[in-house]
């Protein structure tokens, strides 16, 4: 896939419905013939044809030189041939989504599996179908196989379960049960990335979201309202962007829950690479202190198995995919679009050549210096703001110095403009940039940026946490309200943990469960911090004198570049 006409070929399918720039896109790639290089080869396997015919037997008493280039254009006609072979399956690809458009319906299995799923008000549980079939019905079901169950899949629905209700598995959450559930979670998650490319390629319906970073409350929210039932019974994919750890205090239960999600549907749950899915940023404790994702591994496991469960989610961050293409529409990244770099026809075939295992700073073993580049830029860059955009001038190539420094680079309108049209695309949906309105749109309504976490980076009471909705010919904003009720995260002073004990709050708060009081933290006893108005309109009260807002640090790159 990484080969450029593979990608090319790959990346031209027309978008849902044949829109007519898929077409273009397609027929001009089917019809324009080999690429310059590929005429070059051709016209070269065209002069030493006669002659190779000629002298077939005789090519070992040619000179050296002679027989070496014979033997190279010859095996580049057949890289050719092989080119031209992947873009005639582009087209019959082609031809079969402008089948499916005009009404032709694609056969597809459905083997029926003998479960019924029981909605109840604790969740959903599963039950024999077929009760009170007939006896030809039932005799049929019961002939039917049972879903297989692996030791992983337990381990997998485990998690969930402690997932919904953490509060009555804090002893497992602080114990080394639990860290070897998340080695033998991550092990199992590698496994399941590496087969994924570098940039995956979804057809809406998909869910969106942005930054996690630990921030167990805000993902309950997602999860108590977007799958509720569970992904596996919710229609549509989920993806990711990134930055699940650090900054919040249950990175570990986050980590851990995401990795159940993806071997529980792995085809319904992608998740992307952050900035801080990379050593040198969740192993900055220096920097985020006791918010770092490796002091929190250390403090909850001890030093020796805490440092095993930080490297073996490391070891699954260096292989989760840098970029998705929704509806061959939407480029969705964490970070935001990459700089061009030669040797590939486009971008994402630049991105679909990172190795499958990449430590991008440091580097392993496989990363080029351009494929670090790509990778990098994928993760850490932003879109440029009003004043670096008049810095880059007209002759620049839209690419500019990012505020974050360490070789970190902005985009402006330039370097979108060309990007979206390079890859016939409309939209770019990234995250790693706070926004107390959940979601933000920018750069002429072309940028979505999405932030999934309301707290810890200093956006306010008023903070929201958002996600989009790609739906078809829609996209949609979904937000939490700063007056939606928390259910396990509560301020030290806040009067629904007034009547536990010391030893209880302290466990609690170990754990992230109890959080110290300020008016950046919503609770749902903060009346003093929210009202509503008669028209359903959430505002928050005016700070009392000398009470301040907890503010977050903006991310930086560790010795990036250096």
């Amino acid at each position: 896939a990484s080969s450029p006409a593979h990608g090319r070929g790959a990346f031209d399918t027309p978008r849902r419905g044949g829109s007519r720039r898929g077409r273009a896109a397609s027929l001009e790639m089917a019809s324009s013939g080999p690429s310059p290089r590929g005429r070059t080869v051709s016209a070269a396997a065209a002069r030493h044809k006669k002659r190779s015919k000629k002298s077939a037997m005789d090519l070992t008493k040619l000179a050296p030189e002679d027989s070496a280039l014979i033997i190279d254009t010859l095996r580049n006609e057949l890289i050719e041939r092989d080119a031209a072979l992947v873009a005639m399956n582009a087209e019959l690809a082609r031809l079969g989504n402008e089948l499916s458009a005009k009404g032709e319906i694609v056969r597809r299995d459905h083997p029926l599996t003998p479960v019924q799923h029981l909605i109840h008000d604790r969740g959903v549980s599963k039950v024999r179908a077929g009760r009170t079939a007939s006896l030809s019905t039932s005799e049929f079901l019961e002939a039917l196989p049972e879903p297989e169950v692996t030791t992983t899949v337990r381990l997998a629905e485990k998690i969930l379960e402690v997932f919904k209700t953490p509060i009555e598995h804090m002893e497992y959450l602080q114990s080394a049960e639990f860290a070897s559930d998340i080695i033998h979670l991550a092990d199992e998650t590698c496994e399941l990335l590496e087969k994924e490319p570098r940039a995956i390629f979804l057809q809406s319906p998909v869910y969106i979201f942005g930054d996690i970073h630990g921030n167990l409350e805000d993902m309950h929210f997602f999860a108590d309202n977007i799958w509720r039932l569970g992904m596996h019974l919710t229609a549509g994919k989920f993806l990711f962007l990134g930055d699940y750890v650090d900054r919040g205090l249950s990175g570990l239960e986050c980590v851990a829950y995401l990795m159940a999600l993806k071997i529980l549907a792995p085809d319904k749950i992608f998740m992307l690479r952050g900035n801080h899915e990379t050593r040198e940023v969740n192993g900055w404790e220096e920097h985020y202190g006791e918010r770092s994702f490796s002091w929190q591994c250390k403090e909850r496991f001890g030093v020796e198995t805490g440092m095993r469960v930080w490297e073996q989610c490391n070891q699954m961050f260096d292989r989760l995919p840098l970029a998705a293409v929704i509806d061959h529409d939407i480029f969705a990244v964490h970070g935001g679009i990459p700089r061009p770099v030669r040797g590939f026809d486009n971008r994402i075939q630049a991105i679909l050549a990172v190795p499958n295992v990449a430590g991008i700073n440091p580097p392993t073993e496989g990363e080029t210096q351009e494929t670090q580049q790509v990778a990098s830029d994928c993760i850490w860059s932003d879109p440029a703001a009003e004043d670096q955009e008049a810095e880059m001038g007209p002759d620049s190539n839209g690419f500019g110095e990012s505020l974050r420094g360490g070789g970190a680079i902005c985009f402006g309108m330039k370097a979108i403009d060309e990007f979206l049209d390079e890859l016939k695309l409309s939209y770019i949906v990234r995250a790693h940039e706070a926004h107390a309105e959940g979601v933000a749109i920018s750069k002429g309504a072309r940028v979505f940026t999405v932030f999934s976490t309301s707290r810890d980076h200093g956006q306010g009471s008023m903070a929201m946490a958002g996600c989009v909705l790609v739906d078809f010919c829609h996209i949609q904003v979904i937000n939490r309200s700063p007056a939606y009720k928390n259910k396990f995260v509560h301020r030290r002073g806040s009067v629904s943990i007034a009547n536990l004990e010391q030893q209880q709050l302290e466990e609690r708060f170990r754990l992230g469960l109890v959080i110290q009081d300020t008016v950046d933290d919503d609770d749902e006893d903060d009346e003093d911090y929210y009202y509503v108005d008669e028209h359903g309109n959430v505002h928050a009260a005016e700070p009392e004198e000398g009470e301040e807002e907890e503010g977050g640090a903006e991310d930086h790159v560790p010795g990036f570049g250096a």
